[in-house]
């Protein structure tokens, strides 16, 4: 039995939204749900795919799945992401710096770190969920890959939206 693309969508999106119906859920709750779930990638030339991550004030946890889209090993050109407020990024980057890949160069208990995935190679993927709790519209952000070096390049805001 053959079914095209354009039935399947129908298909997915009405089944969707039976399963929404079904336990309770508005179509404006699901995408609020996905509000606070974000992806980013980051490649073999020390970039990410974005200078910018956003979720609504709304959102008491945020899941975030960094791909290394790359092909290079982890030991080689491993990269990680790393959530602090603005003034602590270059503190933190250069504190994990001496911590090793095997702490996913994070200083242990570092308590200006919000979240932290782990150092993934070419090819993997990590995800964190972290509470938003304690932040705030009015405070800047910043995440960065704390691999050796990374961070003066591999960086970008992160903001709560009010």
């Amino acid at each position: 039995m053959k079914i095209s693309i354009n039935r399947l969508k129908t298909i997915s999106a009405v089944g969707l939204l039976g399963f929404s119906a079904l336990f309770g859920m508005s179509s404006s709750a699901m995408a609020h749900a996905n509000e606070c779930e974000l992806k980013i990638s980051a490649n073999d030339a020390m970039q990410y795919d974005t200078k910018e991550l956003s979720v609504p004030a709304s959102c008491k946890e945020v899941t975030l799945t960094l791909t290394h889209s790359g092909q290079l090993p982890k030991a080689a050109m491993g990269h990680n992401w790393v959530l602090t407020k603005a003034a602590d990024m270059q503190a933190v980057a250069n504190d994990g710096m001496g911590a090793g890949v095997d702490k996913n160069y994070v200083k242990d208990g570092d308590t200006r770190v919000i979240a932290h995935t782990d150092v993934v190679g070419g090819g993997s993927s990590s995800s964190i969920t972290f509470s938003t709790e304690g932040m705030s519209a009015s405070e800047a952000y910043k995440f960065f890959c704390s691999f050796p070096g990374h961070w003066a390049i591999m960086q970008g805001s992160f903001i709560i939206k009010a």
